[in-house]
Parts: C-alpha cells; structure tokens; sequence
C-alpha cells in the first residue's frame, strides 16, 4: 500500500510540475497589452502613449512607442518611435518605415527621427522614429502586419500583433476609453 501511494504522490506531483510549465510556457507566448499612458508635458500640450516590444527576424527584441502628441494649438502628430539595443542595428534614416499586412498590403511611413533631438544633436543609430499619422487607420486590426525597417546593412521585419495595431489606432483616434485609460 505504500507503495501504490508513493507512486500516487509522484504521479501527481509530476502533473503539477508539468502543469505549471506548461502555464509558464503559455503566459510567455502570449503578448501582453499595453496600458496607453497619458502626460501632460506642458499646460495644453499631451502625449498619448502605448510601449510594446516586439522582436524582429534574428530575435533582437525592439521597444515600439507609438504616441500622439497634441499642442496647445490643437495641432496633432501621431509618430511611432523604435528603439533598439545599443549595436543592435544602425538604422538608414533615407528610408522610409513600411508596414505589411499578412494579406500583402503596403504603406510607407516617413522618417522624422530630425524631430527627436533638437540642435546639433543626432539621434543614436538604433533610435528610429516615423510618422504614421497619415497610414494608422487605414491598418486592418484583424491582420497581422510586419514593419519592415531599413538598416545600413540589411532590412530588419518586426511582427505586429493586431492588438498592437488596435492600440496604435486608438492613440491615434483618442479612443481612450475602458480599458485603455491611464
């Protein structure tokens, strides 16, 4: 008999281990949602912005900050900001960002990465930034898409999961409501 229930205990406690790993597996799988975040910068001026990480082909991961920013004078940019680790890659500002949905559909986002630092300053090689004002509400949700990022070696492809994409929209639309409000 205590045989029969030690190999019970084993039995069970190797379910739970394998369980719970499994658990760990499936939590780490599964792209978490941003909270869109709201600052006020200056007395009339706000920043709406979301932060993901997304990886590209090689799995370097990058950190994705798409943000809208409102002036006091109710002039509104809605710009997309990469960051890379130091080294990772340096980044060829002449191209523009392109976005592809698994359906083979194409936009291009300008560069504006001149508009991150002001005077003599350069952003850093593996800091990129676009405006993608012009292109975020045409982005299908339901898609997967795939940002495509001009480099001075070879072109780095970042997966976007359509929750991404429906943040991004929502930034961009103020559609701030549950469950996105700071």
């Amino acid at each position: 008999m205590t045989q029969y229930l030690r190999q019970l205990i084993s039995l069970l406690t190797a379910t739970a281990l394998g369980g719970l790993i499994l658990l760990g597996i499936g939590f780490q799988a599964m792209p978490a949602l941003a909270a869109i975040r709201q600052l006020e910068e200056a007395p009339g001026q706000v920043v709406y912005q979301s932060r993901q990480t997304l990886t590209d082909q090689s799995g370097q991961r990058w950190q994705a900050i798409a943000f809208k920013r409102t002036h006091p004078d109710g002039k509104e940019q809605v710009h997309l900001r990469l960051v890379g680790f130091p080294g990772t890659a340096a980044i060829n500002r002449s191209q523009p960002l392109t976005l592809t949905s698994s359906l083979g559909q194409t936009f291009t986002a300008a560069d504006t990465s001149s508009e991150i630092f002001t005077n003599d300053a350069k952003p850093e090689p593996h800091v990129g930034q676009y405006d993608i004002q012009p292109v975020v509400a045409q982005l299908r949700p339901e898609l997967t898409w795939h940002l495509t990022l001009a480099t001075t070696t070879q072109p780095l492809t970042l997966a976007v999961p359509p929750a991404t994409i429906q943040e991004w929209q929502a930034i961009a639309q103020s559609q701030l409501d549950s469950p996105y409000s700071p």
